[in-house]
């Protein structure tokens, strides 16, 4: 029985590249049955706010899992990206892209003769993806960097599986916990958590401006590497320009009831229609959902017949050798299907027995939430109201300290996150946006009413913009000091 997935064409180029992948995969008798659903820029300008149709929805969350083409998402709008929406709203936690030296992809590594072969897993739902973003005066923008443990553990234990399954010996953690520290900070501690559980993997952990530079010197340094939400976005297609570009960087998208595999190259809309484009990244992205789907046979099959392809030096438009002529789209693929049970002599990739892999195609009756430690115990210390003012600091300070009480003493005020009372800079520049922190007194008890009545009190004399608790949580601060506090 054949195994049916949904799939969406996409924009600009997707059709055209979509339907030369799925020719090989009927050419290398893959047991695949499409349903085809409407999503992409079309779809938006129907007036479907989320890229989609009603009945695309459901198919994906019936079948379990999306092959899509690159799509587009409508700028000046006030829409959301389709992309980002399908991997959100279908909690498809990790991100995985596999980079690796290709046979024909002429890149400044291969030229020195060293050869890439890593794995980006990074954080799909969190961090400023979000998009949670506000306004708190004309001049001062705010955006929320959600980091959660449940969140960073799905991520991490993916990676660490998938290091398994590939033999890899050791897996590092990217991040910025050296200034992050509450946000990065928990993502790095759940790592070294869930390590434990993994004895035969090295883990180690690197700050992510180190990894970049590292990367673009030392890439053999690495196999694999788990980040969070935008820092793997900016480290992934740093990657893909190691290995030739974005049209050589297969993606996968995972979750716990639907996947999502897709090419994340652009739509070239100046291209669609001409038949030239390259369908690379789209068929090792479709090599990805193969091995997913326990076709292992099918997927080396393949993407031997790729390498084999490329090391013969059939090549698109945009790579490989100028001098010979470029095959078009469907060239492209007709050598790939004709070069089906030839093996590469740089890289043949060794079959494996096909795995029994099944969908989870059980529909959740509610939705999924995880409290990690309910019982952690939590205690209120303090408030710090953001206020948009034009005064000096000290000034600032005369109004706040009128606002005391016997529960709180004021203790900082703070304008973009530097300290700059009690103490601080005349050099210090300031925007109009401060934030005044105030900590409760030494043997108080105080309640969240208590906390925001101080924001009431502070808007009788200036606009309160947001406040935020300070909170502990096992006896442990869950917030940071100010720069120079």
């Amino acid at each position: 029985m054949k195994t049916k997935i949904a799939v969406a064409k996409g924009d600009g180029i997707g059709p055209e590249i979509m339907a030369s992948v799925l020719r090989i995969f009927e050419a290398a008798n893959v047991q695949l049955d499409y349903e085809y659903v409407e999503m992409g820029k079309s779809y938006f300008d129907a007036g479907h706010s989320t890229g989609m149709t009603a009945a695309a929805k459901e198919t994906i969350e019936r079948l379990g899992l999306l092959f899509k083409g690159p799509m587009e998402t409508p700028k000046g709008k006030g829409v959301k990206s389709i992309n980002v929406t399908a991997r959100k709203v279908w909690n498809t936690y990790a991100n995985q892209r596999d980079f690796r030296s290709l046979n024909g992809v002429d890149t400044v590594f291969s030229k020195a003769g060293i050869p890439i072969n890593l794995t980006i897993v990074r954080e799909n739902i969190e961090d400023t993806y979000g998009g949670i973003e506000h306004l708190l005066t004309n001049d001062v923008a705010v955006g929320r960097r959600m980091i959660t443990r449940p969140g960073s553990a799905q991520v991490i234990r993916y990676a660490f599986e998938m290091a398994r399954r590939k033999g890899y010996a050791k897996l590092a953690c990217g991040h910025k916990a050296n200034i992050m520290k509450l946000t990065d900070g928990m993502f790095l501690e759940t790592f070294y958590e869930i390590a434990k559980e993994y004895p035969d993997i090295e883990a180690s952990d690197i700050i992510v401006d180190d990894l970049c530079m590292k990367l673009v010197s030392r890439p053999e340094l690495f196999q694999a590497i788990v980040l969070t939400n935008l820092q793997g976005d900016i480290v992934s297609d740093l990657c893909a320009g190691l290995v030739g570009g974005l049209g050589f960087a297969p993606s996968a998208n995972i979750g716990d009831n639907i996947s999502i595999f897709e090419a994340v190259h652009g739509t070239a809309p100046d291209i669609a229609g001409r038949g030239i484009a390259n369908p690379t990244a789209l068929l090792l992205s479709g090599i990805l959902m193969l091995r997913y789907l326990g076709f292992s046979t099918a997927a080396a099959d393949i993407e031997n017949a790729l390498l084999y392809t490329l090391e013969q030096g059939v090549h698109t438009g945009d790579f490989g050798d100028k001098s010979t002529a470029a095959a078009n789209t469907e060239s492209f693929a007709d050598a790939v299907i004709a070069n089906l049970g030839q093996v590469p002599a740089k890289g043949a990739v060794v079959a494996q027995p096909d795995a029994a892999i099944t969908i989870n195609h059980d529909k959740p009756s509610i939705n999924k939430l995880t409290i990690t430690s309910p019982n952690t115990t939590q205690e209120m210390v303090g408030v710090d109201v953001f206020v948009e003012s034009g005064k000096q600091p000290q000034e600032l300070a005369e109004i706040a300290k009128g606002k005391e009480t016997d529960l709180f003493k004021l203790v900082m005020i703070s304008n973009r996150g530097t300290q700059v009372w009690p103490t601080g800079s005349i050099f210090t520049e300031l925007v109009n946006e401060y934030r005044i922190r105030f900590e409760k007194k030494d043997g108080a008890e105080v309640t969240q009413k208590d906390l925001l009545n101080i924001a009431a009190e502070l808007s009788d004399d200036l606009k309160v913009c947001s406040v935020e608790f300070l909170m502990k949580f096992d006896g442990k601060i869950g917030y940071t000091l100010a720069q120079g506090q």
